[in-house]
């Protein structure tokens, strides 16, 4: 008998449009990234929202939307927060 499971923490790309989730980490590997991460405000314990998915990523943090590259999306890694 197989026990339920749940995925509960992932990287921003995986998110589907209206989830929302916490930062755990960011896996930075390019300096061009990390400064597009820390530019926009991302650090530990932000709460981000997936708005849109297809064309282009863009994501909420707090009032603001931004517009962002899959390759930046894909070094955040977030909690989900059940809606």
């Amino acid at each position: 008998m197989f026990t339920p499971f749940s995925v509960i923490g992932c990287s921003l790309e995986l998110l589907r449009t209206g989830e929302r989730g916490i930062v755990t980490f960011c896996k930075i590997q390019d300096e061009k990234i990390h400064t597009k991460i820390t530019s926009i405000g991302v650090t530990t314990g932000t709460i981000i929202t997936l708005e849109q998915q297809f064309p282009s990523l863009i994501i909420k943090i707090g009032n603001i939307s931004w517009n962002i590259e899959r390759e930046v999306a894909r070094a955040i890694y977030v909690r989900i927060i059940d809606n």
